[in-house]
């Protein structure tokens, strides 16, 4: 029996997709019994620690000695091993699906991360995102947990979405955006940020989070016979909805939010497909009062979020102080000048 290419282009695909999800199930398989057996290790190690400060030494040595071919079993990680088996007990490992990420990001987590809860939210967010480990530093340097998991988002989500796309509405949100990737100057002006954003889109995506597709900036609406624009038009793959972005150098005004509850409108009328959900927005300031935020997005009708958003990235608390401000450049700047004179 003859088959035709349409019919034999499905079989193919069919076992194509069949072998490769079988391949990355074996690779989960065996990724999750190496983390199993590097918490039974580390467990071990716990077990027995009353031998004294060698003990982990003398094991290192003696294991490679056993199997000098085996990598993976340093004295650092073996120490790494006793921490883990610390933190988490056996079936944590399995409730986290901790066999979805590497061994190296677990490494990361455990120098880079000292809460527990922290920690599983990072795991969650690898396998969602697929991090490798520059990207997962990356974001832990930015301080994404305390951005998106923690911060007071000001936003009228559960009362305006359907859930559960108000939930995950109001996971995706950030607060605030680092926008630390453009060319800043102080003297910057709106358009001007708009348009770096937009040359930097692969980072801006990145910053956004996972499901946004960029539809277009100072997007077009023809409405009564008048032009609007909005500055920036997504797409989000998992709200199933339009997201679009106000931006303001400024501080947020009430009035912000009402052109904004134009635009969703005007979105849900003529753009919006009968399978899409209700468009969201967002609008970004260098600066808000939150109580302002709050009162002005109480009684909307429209899904709106007020976020803060910084251009330069600060420095950490703990160098803060150790660096000179302007004041103090410019007064040594003006002493050498003196020297030099003299």
């Amino acid at each position: 029996m003859l088959i035709n290419d349409t019919e034999y282009t499905k079989i193919l695909n069919n076992v194509i997709g069949t072998i490769s999800n079988a391949k990355y199930d074996a690779a989960i398989s065996v990724n999750l019994e190496f983390v199993k057996l590097n918490w039974n290790i580390g467990n071990i190690i716990n077990t027995n620690d009353y031998w004294g400060a060698k003990f982990i030494e003398n094991l290192a040595r003696d294991i490679k000695l056993k199997f000098p071919e085996t990598k993976g079993y340093s004295v650092r990680n073996f120490k790494y091993m006793k921490k883990f088996a610390i933190t988490f007990n056996y079936q944590e490992i399995i409730d986290n699906e901790f066999g979805k990420i590497t061994w190296y990001h677990h490494q990361t987590l455990m120098d880079k991360i000292k809460d527990k809860n922290k920690y599983l939210w990072y795991v969650s967010k690898i396998i969602e995102n697929g991090w490798s480990r520059n990207l997962l530093l990356h974001q832990i340097g930015l301080n994404l947990y305390e951005r998106q998991a923690v911060s007071n988002k000001i936003q009228n989500f559960k009362n305006t979405l359907p859930s559960p796309q108000s939930d995950l509405a109001v996971q995706t949100m950030k607060d605030p955006y680092i926008f630390d990737f453009i060319n800043y100057r102080e003297d910057m002006i709106e358009t001007e940020v708009e348009r770096e954003l937009v040359s930097n889109i692969t980072k801006l995506l990145l910053e956004l989070g996972t499901g946004f597709a960029f539809v277009g900036n100072q997007y077009h609406l023809e409405i009564g016979n008048r032009d609007f624009y909005i500055d920036l038009l997504f797409y989000n793959l998992n709200l199933c909805c339009y997201v679009a972005i106000d931006l303001k150098m400024g501080e947020f005004s009430p009035e912000q939010a009402g052109k904004m509850n134009f635009y969703l409108s005007a979105l849900d009328d003529i753009v919006k497909k009968d399978t899409d959900n209700p468009s969201i927005g967002l609008i970004l300031c260098k600066d808000k009062n939150d109580l302002i935020a709050e009162y002005t997005l109480k009684d909307m009708t429209k899904a709106i979020g007020v976020s803060g958003y910084k251009l330069v990235r600060e420095l950490p608390k703990n160098l803060q102080d150790t660096l000179p401000n302007i004041s103090d450049i410019k007064t040594r700047i003006e002493k050498n000048i003196c020297l030099d004179r003299d």
